[in-house]
């Protein structure tokens, strides 16, 4: 009857959810084969797991960042594997974290063999946090902004930082708190789907950006050197556009955006970008899945005709980093950064281009699984992603990396 069998998490059971960790079993027989799966129950009780086959070595211990995975969810040497594969029962389900004051608990569980998980060796709980100790949060609505403010521990002074996310809507903050426990204050912005913004409004006001911006420069924990902006999706052109026409944007980062103003007409003083022109009769819906691929619903960017949608990022004295998927199948994000970055290297700006094959457009911080298609809130259809899931893993990791990076280098 030898040892019971540990599961252990190192350094600690306990950490952030963009802290890689050690998974390690000690207490098996030399050789056993066995099966770990993770467990995760996110906020409205979808369960999403993952599951691999492993051997232990001659000493009975198992340590994932040198045991191969044989079979299962991946395969090799992923010693975060567990988490970056984990998926839904119910397809097309985005895994994102709504109330970042609680942490996500995974449970660890090793099984005996490679067949049914019907015999229980072990088990462990990580939790994941969003939140590092001492950051606080505090909701905004000041004036017209609706926002959250994440501010790190200590008197600072630390980089500040806006936050936007996509067309989806909503305030999303799980990605300004893991950049405020990093030693950033972040500011996460809704601007539309959120208490009284409508859902699509007929026109967003850089007026309402500008406030936030100045929001962030008056609090005193922030930097006087100027302010960053980081932008997802329509949150990546509504970043770029911030640090054309708004003074003190420093640094922006665009994930998976555009050069042009997408979806909704954007008013500034005394001028207007329009929407640029997309057709939706261009949607392709895949028969037996439903799927929706709006990858050419927009009209050409490089027809002059839609110019006046274009973002003259030309003119800002901006710092820029644009990274996207080369398997996004959201739209051709590879082909509109290439553009932005060509049109800024010939104005001799300074900027930095990460391309990532096999990565699709929703280029979350690290250990998020991969969501190849999900729901888009406002469109209400279930929309294609893109992504491959061991790739976009690695480029998620890579690119939260860099973003950390630019902000500390430029601010």
């Amino acid at each position: 009857a030898g040892m019971a069998v540990r599961v252990v998490v190192l350094p600690s059971p306990s950490c952030l959810f963009d802290d890689p960790v050690r998974i390690r079993v000690g207490g098996l027989r030399p050789q056993q084969a066995v099966t770990l799966r993770a467990s995760l129950l996110d906020e409205s009780g979808e369960l999403f797991q993952a599951h691999a086959h492993y051997r232990a070595g001659s000493s009975g211990e198992l340590d994932l960042s040198r045991s191969p995975a044989l079979g299962g969810s991946y395969l090799g040497v992923e010693p975060m594997g567990l988490l970056w594969s984990l998926r839904s029962k119910t397809p097309y389900k985005r895994l994102a974290k709504r109330n970042v004051l609680t942490p996500f608990c995974v449970d660890f569980e090793v099984y005996e063999g490679h067949g049914d998980m019907s015999r229980l060796l072990g088990k462990c709980t990580n939790e994941r946090w969003f939140l590092g100790e001492g950051v606080k949060r505090i909701s905004v609505r000041e004036g017209r902004l609706k926002a959250t403010l994440f501010l790190p521990p200590g008197p600072g002074p630390f980089p500040g930082l806006i936050d936007l996310y996509g067309s989806g809507g909503g305030l999303v903050e799980y990605r300004a708190s893991l950049l405020a426990s990093r030693g950033f204050v972040t500011l996460a912005l809704a601007y539309m789907a959120f208490e009284d913004i409508p859902t699509m409004p007929e026109f967003l006001e850089l007026g309402y950006f500008e406030e936030a911006v100045n929001f962030l420069r008056k609090q005193k924990q922030v930097k006087d050197t100027g302010i960053g902006v980081l932008g997802l999706s329509k949150g990546a052109d509504l970043a770029l556009s911030m640090a054309t026409f708004l003074p003190g944007i420093k640094a922006a980062v665009s994930i998976s955006g555009n050069v042009f103003n997408a979806f909704i007409p954007l008013k500034g003083d005394g001028f207007t970008i329009p929407a640029h022109p997309y057709n939706l009769g261009r949607m392709k819906i895949d028969d037996e899945s439903g799927l929706v691929d709006f990858s050419d619903v927009l009209d050409d960017h490089r027809d002059p005709a839609t110019w006046d949608c274009r973002i003259p990022v030309e003119r800002s004295l901006a710092k820029f980093l644009f990274l996207c998927g080369l398997d996004d199948k959201n739209w051709k994000s590879n082909l509109y950064c290439q553009d932005a970055v060509q049109c800024l290297q010939q104005n001799g700006r300074e900027v930095e281009f990460y391309s990532y094959s096999g990565a699709g457009h929703l280029l979350e911080p690290p250990y998020l699984p991969l969501c190849q298609a999900s729901i888009h809130r406002v469109l209400g259809m279930f929309v294609c992603w893109g992504g491959q899931w061991r790739e976009h893993a690695k480029a998620q990791e890579d690119a939260w990396c860099r973003i950390q990076a630019f902000f500390w280098q430029h601010l």
